[in-house]
């Protein structure tokens, strides 16, 4: 068993990699880790884990988390993770710990430094760097891990630079300027690294680029931190500003000589060699680009010295790089492989090559001279052995279609080595170094483009370039032949192709150039899957997810979810799918590469039925449709009315499996798939399943959740569905998507749009003769008028939507529609019909047990009080709100209490107290980007700082809060703030602008007929 923290957190057994679930948990996991063999108290977890925010059930929670983490490892679970008081422990040997090994490598090579075994060191050093996977503590979300994190991925630069410099002092100055660019590149105040480019640069005669690099490290020292370079950097400056000759070194020693030959008696220059030297090595390609990180890890690991035979492997996609790398790398490390190099397409993909055909093709590249090879597969393996036998030899077998095609091509001596190349993982290939070869990064394919296409069309369209990369995928591939079409096509722009790149339906025409065509690629890929795969491939393109679980699958071919896992890992195996992450529920997802979901989507309009497409999709979206009507009651908010049934539907029937990961955490739960879920409701719309798109966007846009306020989905999900609903003639489906439609308007903060929906919602529900529906737009037509200002359009809806909700005995709805009304009456300042309103709201919500209603209702209650000058009763209610909104864990709700509570203070005088509750309220304003909230805020900030004769500052605030009222249309809350700004104004000295700003105040009071007309007449 491997535990792995220098990277991905992980564990690693003899079957792989387990899936160890959630953040959580590979947070509970690197903590007991980081500390072996030491109890680490209860409370000390939960900190680790949730920082400053445990829920009440942390200590349980970190129980389940101990239990499925010992399942997860297996029989030795208990044995390795164990309960000790007060906490728990892991009991694991010492060098089962990466970080733990990494140390111990690092403690031999600072050792052969010291005692100048440079050789020694370098190859410490680099035994220590391999075990890095990426930056420390990879999957873990702690600010306490954090610092652990920053500390581990320090120790490895620092492990970096101490290799490079015995590097140097082995005269390896060639080698590592390649190396050094990069790593100054990505940390560019590091004076260590700038100073070892600069010496190398200096040792390879290129004195200007290395007095460039310390230019551009004092610009970067300058800039980032305003400090000058520290006194090593500029000495080395300075000597070699004076060529001064003790910074040559030693000389370059080759990397890595083959076996001395003993010398022959008298110099022979006609000498023949004791056996053929092939070179079948294809040419490097000139515009080899990036991966630098790469080719040095591969060049280590094919001349590193390893004992036993070197077997590397350079596993991906088509299209990806992996042949061209592979030919890059050769040719760099080829003076490593004095006695030749061998090379072969084994057509792992089209016409596979057997083994004896490869076989007999090195026999003869071997012997020349020999006419006899064995017939047998088996002897041609031995006489290729006994062959390679003594000689230093690099084989390189490009596109092996598995495992059986590779072992017989091996050969049995520690002095060759292999480098080969697949679509499949061969993770039977037992002791091989396996590389996954991904996409290229942004800057990469850039510089790909650019070498392609030229400099110079590329930096001057650095949008439309962004925007090529993008539609390519990052792939190798569909870089270079974009970057070939804008080569051989002069007149065109980047930009022209970047758009004619947008349009998925000709994308991959558009990739095509010569014999360099995606769609081939992704085809000899894809015709090599079982049928099964193939069909699941299909169906995956046509629902277009961005990332899926393996139940889709199942759902899409109509089969078992084990089925499916099995179908998905082929695709994983072919590098048709990618995983993406564990979430949080502990379930690995999935997702294909844009170009191969374009693929399968031609496949599928192709060779899938119409009447298949729409099973296949109806089963999909009918198990979302399954699992949120089983989460309605979790993710719903019926405060807002969202008594609006869904449309009787047959609903997929639902894996208990599947239907308990969501159950087990709701909002998780639809935070992770709601991408997923807007994507089903266009397929399903797109097919004629109007039912299920209605159902799916249903929920969505009564979610309290509010898909985490990302309404642009909410308007591509209601969109849809609604088209849906209309051309199916599906009348209750178009009046609830109608209804909810105007409650996004609504939340959006577009009033007018929202009045519109919501009155056609009415106008349809009463045809349908439907008073559940009919009482649920009222009520939101109700509050979108309230907001707007509308005071009695607002009494009137909500009239109608109370007298039908108490004829259908509904207790939950009735308290919504009373404590809105009593909402409007205090506006209007009619208190004691605010205060009968607001507590039959009250008795309502509390026989139906509603907390969420109750804290509302609460709120409102506090609202009256203020607005009376009842501040001491106004704040028990405010806090007794506070209270169940923090129960509840509904950031929203708690700051818009906040703020309430906030202004009670700044009233009572307090202001002291009034500034930290609102500060909490603009933070979460701003990240939820609610526009509303936020001006609200803003206004009572700017009453705060006006109380507190901070006139400036309140300026700011007031005047910010009414140029946000205005873009909204609000009409009442500028007036407010009008009157805000009126006694700003007077406190100023400047009469003539608080008359203006109250005289426009005083009349939106007067026409809306709100409490504050007659409250600022009366004194006049």
């Amino acid at each position: 068993m491997e535990f792995r923290l220098l990277g991905p957190v992980e564990v690693a057994g003899e079957s792989g990699t387990l899936a160890l679930g959630g953040t959580k948990i590979r947070t509970l996991l690197a903590a007991l880790l980081l500390a072996p063999g030491r109890v680490i108290a209860m409370d000390r977890l939960v900190d680790l884990i949730w920082d400053d925010e445990p829920p009440p059930t942390a200590r349980a929670l970190i129980q389940t988390y101990i239990s499925t983490l010992r399942r997860t490892i297996g029989d030795t679970g208990t044995d390795l993770i164990r309960t000790e008081a007060p906490g728990y422990l892991a009991r694991v040997a010492e060098d089962s710990i990466d970080r733990n090994r990494f140390e111990q490598f690092v403690a031999q090579g600072r050792a052969a430094a010291a005692d100048g075994r440079h050789r020694e060191a370098s190859n410490a050093f680099r035994a220590a760097d391999t075990l890095w996977r990426g930056p420390a503590l990879g999957g873990v979300r702690s600010r306490i891990l954090a610092t652990e994190a920053a500390r581990l991925d320090e120790q490895r630069i620092a492990v970096v630079e101490a290799r490079i410099a015995a590097d140097l002092e082995l005269g390896r100055t060639d080698e590592l300027i390649g190396e050094l660019t990069v790593l100054v590149g990505q940390h560019p105040t590091r004076s260590s690294l700038r100073g070892q480019l600069m010496l190398a640069l200096y040792r390879a005669g290129r004195n200007a680029d290395a007095l460039s690099v310390f230019r551009h490290g004092r610009e970067a020292l300058i800039d980032e931190l305003g400090i000058e370079p520290g006194v090593e950097l500029t000495r080395l400056h300075e000597a070699i500003l004076r060529s001064d000759p003790a910074l040559l070194g030693p000389r370059p020693e080759p990397p890595m000589p083959p076996p001395a030959q003993p010398p022959p008696a008298r110099p022979e220059p006609a000498v023949e060699p004791p056996f053929p030297v092939p070179r079948q090595l294809p040419p490097d390609a000139a515009d080899f680009t990036g991966r630098a990180d790469l080719v040095a890890e591969l060049a280590d690991v094919l001349t590193g010295g390893r004992q036993g035979p070197v077997v590397a492997a350079l596993l991906g996609p088509g299209g990806v790089g992996k042949s061209a790398l592979t030919v890059h790398v050769a040719h760099q490390v080829s003076s490593a492989y004095p006695d030749g190099q061998l090379h072969v397409d084994l057509r792992g993909t089209t016409n596979p090559a057997s083994p004896a055909e490869v076989l007999g093709r090195f026999l003869r590249a071997l012997q020349p001279n020999q006419s006899a090879i064995p017939d047998a597969a088996d002897e041609r393996m031995d006489a290729y052995r006994t062959l390679l036998s003594g000689r230093r030899m690099l084989i390189v077998l490009d596109d092996a279609e598995n495992e059986q095609q590779v072992r017989p091509l091996l050969p049995g001596t520690d002095t060759c080595s292999v480098l080969l190349t697949s679509r499949n993982r061969l993770a039977g290939l037992a002791g091989a170094h396996l590389v996954e070869l991904d996409m290229l990064s942004s800057a990469e394919a850039t510089a790909l483009l650019a070498r392609i296409a030229g400099a110079d069309r590329i930096e001057a369209a650095p949008d439309a370039v962004a925007d090529i990369v993008a539609s390519c995928g990052h792939l190798p591939l569909a870089v270079r032949v974009a970057g070939a079409r804008l080569a051989t096509r002069r007149q065109w722009t980047p930009r022209l192709l970047a758009n004619r790149l947008t349009d998925e339906r000709r994308r991959l025409d558009e990739l095509a150039a010569g014999d360099q065509r995606i769609r081939a690629s992704i085809e000899l890929s894809f015709r090599g899957l079982e049928l099964p795969a193939q069909t699941a491939i299909r169906r995956l393109g046509h629902l277009g997810l961005a990332d899926f679980r393996s139940w889709v699958v199942a759902y899409a071919l109509d089969v078992g979810i084990g089925v499916a896992e099995q179908v998905v890992e082929h695709l994983v195996d072919n590098h048709l799918v990618d995983y993406t992450f564990v979430d949080d529920t502990g379930q690995v997802r999935y997702r294909l590469h844009d170009l191969v979901r374009i693929y399968a989507r031609e496949e599928a309009d192709r060779n899938e039925t119409r009447a298949d497409l729409v099973a296949s999709t109806a089963r999909v979206v009918g198990g979302w449709a399954a699992v949120l009507d089983r989460l309605r009651e979790h993710v719903v908010d019926n405060v807002h009315s969202g008594a609006i049934p869904l449309t009787t539907t047959a609903f997929t029937e639902i894996d208990p499996e599947v239907l308990g990961t969501a159950l087990a955490d709701p909002r998780g739960w639809l935070d992770i798939e709601q991408a997923s879920l807007v994507t089903g409701v266009e397929r399903a719309a797109e097919l004629g399943l109007d039912e299920l798109a209605v159902a799916v966007a249903s929920v969505l846009c009564t979610s309290r959740y509010a898909l985490n306020s990302v309404q642009d989905l909410w308007d591509r999900a209601h969109g849809v569905a609604l088209a849906a609903a209309r051309a199916a003639g599906n009348a209750p489906g178009e009046a609830v998507l109608l209804a909810e439609l105007g409650q996004l308007r609504y939340e959006q903060d577009r009033f007018a749009d929202a009045r519109q929906h919501l009155t056609e919602a009415v106008e349809r529900f009463r045809d349908l003769r439907d008073p559940r529906g009919e009482a649920s737009a009222l009520s939101a037509l109700g509050m979108a008028c309230r907001d707007h200002g509308y005071l009695p359009e607002a009494e009137h809806f909500l009239a109608q939507a109370s007298a039908v909700c108490r004829k259908l005995a509904d207790d939950r709805a009735t308290g919504h529609c009373q404590r809105l009304i009593g909402s409007v009456q205090l506006e209007r300042g009619n208190f004691s019909s605010a205060d009968t309103a607001l507590a039959e709201a009250l008795a309502a919500y509390r026989r139906v047990g509603s907390a969420r209603g109750e804290a509302l209702t609460l709120r409102t209650i506090g609202l009256a009080y203020r607005a009376r000058g009842r501040l001491a009763d106004a704040e028990e209610a405010f806090t007794g709100a506070l209270a169940l909104f923090r129960q509840l864990e509904d950031a929203n709700l708690i700051a818009f209490c906040l703020r309430g509570l906030a202004k009670t203070y700044v009233r009572m005088g307090r202001l002291d107290e009034a500034r930290e509750p609102l500060e909490t309220a603009l933070a979460t304003a701003r990240a939820k980007r609610d526009s509303w909230a936020e001006a609200m805020v803003h206004r009572t900030m700017g009453e705060l700082d006006l109380a507190a004769g901070r006139l400036d500052a309140a300026a700011k605030w007031l005047s910010s809060a009414l140029d946000m009222f205005r873009a909204q249309d609000a009409a009442l809350c500028c007036a407010r703030t009008l009157r805000d700004i009126a006694r700003l104004e007077q406190a100023r000295g400047d009469e003539t602008a608080a008359k203006a700003a109250l005289t426009e105040a005083i009349e939106t009071f007067r026409t809306y007929g709100s409490r504050e007309y007659a409250e600022l007449t009366a004194s006049l």
